[in-house]
């Protein structure tokens, strides 16, 4: 029996007065998840518990069977994993992303003494900043603010890690994400040593503002990535793997490190496919030709789509619309078309949170999920509704791969 997930990030959302009232979901065209919930079996799921942050790395724990009551423990320490950053077990790993802030008077942002008044979230991304351009500048902020146990290690786009050797415990941040066009003064880390990610902020400011690659993106017309941003801060989880709690192997395939990061905990193999960018314009043929590669040997295969999360965080209804249309057509159409090379598969279709574009930020929402084959609970379309309107309701994110493999886990 061959295994399938395929996890279109933030696709859920709202009512839209624009569309009719219709969710995006709703609203776009898509005829293989429509099939799915027509011949198999819809419900919505809750992978985000009350009490924790409504992110990837809380859901995607949840999608992929492990509790998060048990396992979270932050999301820097899964992305370190991904980036190959062994952490020892007083790390402290922390997010760092590369920001574009303004002013209010409609400047780029410089550095001021007054770090935070009257400066707000302009572009949580630095305007997406390429992975190339990003290596550059955490590089020089490696060399010139690494020290006293802090190292900053390069990531994906504007996705980096700092690790803090014996970091302290009950500091709070907040994601840059959940802030845009905010002023930011109101969401500076807080608590027992707030004051030095704070510090490290600011200093990285100092040294962005005159950087080559900024100057080179702003020739462009592009954003600079001019700060730092530190959040998610977390310790190394110990979890068991999947082949422990099921008896399964398999890959994960994504772009983005958390994923790549909560795959390699769960003793998945890590595909990396070229020209898979984690927005709009990824290699989505390509994660599904990969997909169905790694399935003529392995059990199990999870491919995660960074792109209708990332238009849910700029609040673009059109490209939103247009992410959740190239999903379906594009990775579960495709994964669809291939599996008749196997006798016998399970599919599952969900996406880990919504990300509404009213909100611009993630909400702890139960979100839609169709299973085929599958007997009971049939809609006529993958959207909120018809998931709700069927009764079928997973209060515990992590049962429903059970449900998918048709099997308890092994007690861990």
């Amino acid at each position: 029996m061959k295994y399938i997930i395929l996890i279109g990030d933030g696709m859920s959302d709202y009512p839209v007065e624009e569309l009719g009232n219709k969710t995006p979901l709703q609203a776009a065209k898509t005829p293989n998840m429509d099939m799915l919930a027509q011949k198999g079996s819809i419900g919505l799921v809750r992978n985000v518990p009350d009490g924790y942050p409504p992110g990837s790395d809380v859901a995607i724990l949840s999608v992929l069977g492990y509790d998060p009551a048990k396992y979270y423990t932050g999301r820097s320490p899964l992305e370190a994993a991904s980036i190959g950053v062994s952490l020892a077990l007083d790390d402290l790993a922390v997010r760092c992303n590369l920001v574009t802030l303004g002013q209010n008077d409609g400047g780029v942002y410089p550095h001021t003494k007054n770090f935070g008044g009257g400066v707000y979230m302009d572009d949580f991304s630095a305007d997406h900043i390429t992975t190339e351009e990003a290596r550059k500048i955490i590089k020089d902020i490696d060399r010139e603010l690494g020290r006293e146990g802090i190292r900053f290690y390069p990531g994906v786009s504007y996705r980096h890690l700092m690790v803090w050797n014996s970091g302290p415990d009950g500091l709070e941040t907040t994601p840059p994400h959940d802030i845009s066009g905010k002023e930011i003064k109101g969401y500076l880390p807080k608590g027992k040593g707030a004051q030095k990610l704070i510090e490290l902020m600011n200093s990285s400011q100092m040294l962005l503002k005159e950087h080559p690659v900024n100057a080179g993106r702003k020739e462009k017309g592009h954003k600079p990535a001019n700060s730092i941003w530190l959040w998610g801060q977390g310790r190394r989880p110990k979890m068991p793997t999947l082949k422990e709690k099921f008896g399964i192997e398999g890959s994960v395939i994504s772009a983005v490190d958390l994923v790549k990061g909560v795959g390699i905990y769960a003793g998945l193999k890590v595909v990396n496919v070229p020209g898979a960018t984690g927005y709009i314009d990824t290699n989505y043929k390509g994660k599904a030709e990969y997909a169905l590669r790694e399935l003529e040997e392995k059990d199990f295969v999870c491919v995660h789509v960074e792109a209708p999360d990332e238009a849910g965080h700029n609040g673009d209804l059109k490209n939103k619309i247009k992410a959740i249309e190239d999903f379906d057509r594009e990775i579960v159409g495709r994964v669809l078309g291939g599996l008749s090379q196997f006798k016998n598969y399970r599919i599952l279709v969900l996406p880990d949170h919504p990300t509404p574009v009213a909100k611009k930020t993630h909400t702890r929402d139960p979100v839609p999920f169709a299973i085929y084959p599958a007997e009971a609970s049939r809609g006529k379309a993958f959207a909120e509704a018809d998931a709700k309107n069927s009764g079928l309701f997973i209060e515990q994110g992590h049962k429903l791969i059970e449900m998918l493999l048709n099997r308890t886990g092994r007690g861990q």
